[in-house]
């Protein structure tokens, strides 16, 4: 039977977000991501985590080092640390889940194998695979806060367009439709709402160019060539109050555009690239029945928490990324 996921007595619910992990085969980057998973779960006893994609690696390796041969392992070892835990469990796929070697729908059908995963494949008619929402139970008959979950693909299926891919209509419908369903009726307050996907939109770069951020930008906002909409549906939607990915692993700025706070998380494992003195890690994100707003901060590999990052004003002028 699944979780049922409800605010705890004192009217919080805490969620951590472990991204990239890019979990290969039990390696020794592995190792270490496993153990700052655990680390950040002994620091922060949350009632949720959530993997905002890219779990496992099954692209292409550079030439000598060993590539994932089997990745429905690689994926069991990945989430392992966090089932064995007992906590509750979900994910979106990233644009390396299923490079090659296994699809959406058998990554799918290992992450059901788990007690504790409330993960769903969604609606087949959408894009993409594991489009899906997750309610936490008010005090009262309904709930109290959404979790939306969404698939925002892997690279652009068009011939013309380079990059990433975007989240498409379907899903945008699926997405109005479904905070029509949750919320209550004209006139009343909407539920607070949070979402979670892998490839940041378009306006994570224009949230940095127009307003005042807080965190760090290393490398440029891999956002797909194209803005399908996404930000401007949660934005007429009225209740999504944060949204959350990962992809770029050196950028976890957080900041506020026309309503909504758009955040990255602290990439978590090793396997992958990183950047000097910006260490591995997670972020938190902390709710309190009642109240649109959230807490959010960062849980790092050597087990301090980064409660306030520093702030960085709006920078108009051409990006100096690397």
């Amino acid at each position: 039977m699944k979780h049922k996921l409800s605010f705890r007595q004192d009217g919080t619910f805490t969620i951590v977000q472990f991204t990239d992990l890019h979990w290969m085969d039990g390696r020794a980057e592995d190792q270490r991501t496993r153990e700052l998973m655990e680390r950040v779960m002994d620091a922060e006893q949350p009632d949720l985590v959530i993997f905002t994609g890219d779990l496992i690696y099954t692209g292409p390796v550079p030439e000598g080092e060993k590539a994932c041969e089997q990745p429905k392992q690689a994926f069991r070892e990945a989430v392992s640390a966090i089932e064995k835990s007992g906590t509750p469990w979900a994910f979106v796929f990233g644009n390396h889940d299923t490079e090659q070697g296994v699809s959406y729908s058998e990554l799918m059908d290992i992450a059901l194998e788990h007690p504790h995963c409330l993960a769903e494949p969604g609606p087949a008619e959408l894009a993409g695979s594991g489009n899906y929402t997750l309610e936490i139970a008010g005090t009262g008959t309904r709930a109290g806060a959404i979790l939306y979950m969404l698939d925002t693909g892997a690279y652009s299926g068009l011939a013309q367009i380079p990059g990433y891919n975007w989240v498409r209509q379907s899903q945008i419908r699926w997405l109005t439709e479904q905070s029509a369903r949750l919320n209550p009726q004209a006139g009343e307050a909407k539920l607070p709402a949070l979402a979670f996907f892998h490839i940041p939109l378009p306006e994570y770069a224009e949230m940095w160019s127009t307003q005042t951020c807080y965190g760090h930008k290393f490398e440029q906002v891999c956002a797909p060539m194209l803005n399908s909409g996404l930000f401007t549906a949660m934005v007429e939607m009225g209740d999504v109050a944060g949204t959350f990915c990962g992809h770029d692993h050196v950028n976890d700025f957080t900041g506020s555009l026309h309503g909504i706070w758009l955040s990255y998380g602290r990439a978590t494992g090793y396997n992958t690239y990183g950047r000097e003195g910006f260490m591995r890690g997670a972020r938190v994100i902390r709710l309190t029945e009642g109240d649109k707003q959230f807490e959010t901060w960062l849980r790092l590999e050597d087990g301090s928490a980064l409660l306030k990052q520093p702030s960085h004003p709006p920078v108009p002028a051409a990006d100096s990324e690397h």
